[in-house]
């Protein structure tokens, strides 16, 4: 696949062109940017303006829209619109299905299950993430009840 042209119909009627990405397939608008290390899964489209770091998978089926921001590393399921102008950053993963919205701030490392959805001008950061609380011992979390690990002796 080297720079394939595809023009393409929108909801308006008018004929908007994309270029097929060589990893992948997937649809990359004018003005756009994708690392040359990410894959774009097939029947993908990122719009004008987006821009996608190195390293990146986009599942297939998903829209990224115009001048949305992905950083590096990051992993977007299949079938997740990314809407106008959201940022997410380095190391984000997106489950299958999710809708984030325009504007949207996704910070470094987040992880969403599938079916995630993130509205309007909305804000996840990691610092965000609920923490275990203080009573929990995260060590010993699957440890049966009533029962305490085995010390390890010093060798």
């Amino acid at each position: 696949m080297r720079n394939t042209i595809e023009s393409v119909e929108d909801d308006a009627g008018n004929v908007v062109t994309y270029r097929r990405h060589t990893n992948g397939g997937g649809l990359v608008g004018r003005g756009a940017r994708v690392g040359t290390t990410s894959a774009i899964g097939s029947a993908t489209y990122v719009e004008a303006g987006a821009r996608i770091g190195a390293g990146c998978r986009i599942g297939s089926g998903s829209w990224i829209d115009r001048k949305a921001h992905i950083g590096d590393h990051a992993v977007i399921g299949d079938a997740v619109y990314v809407g106008p102008g959201a940022v997410l950053g380095n190391r984000v993963r997106i489950g299958s299905h999710s809708r984030i919205g325009a504007r949207a701030q996704i910070g470094d490392g987040v992880r969403l299950h599938a079916d995630s959805t993130v509205p309007e001008d909305g804000n996840i950061s990691a610092v965000n993430s609920p923490s275990p609380p203080p009573s929990a011992n995260v060590s010993s979390a699957n440890a049966l009840p009533g029962h305490k690990r085995p010390k390890r002796s010093a060798a």
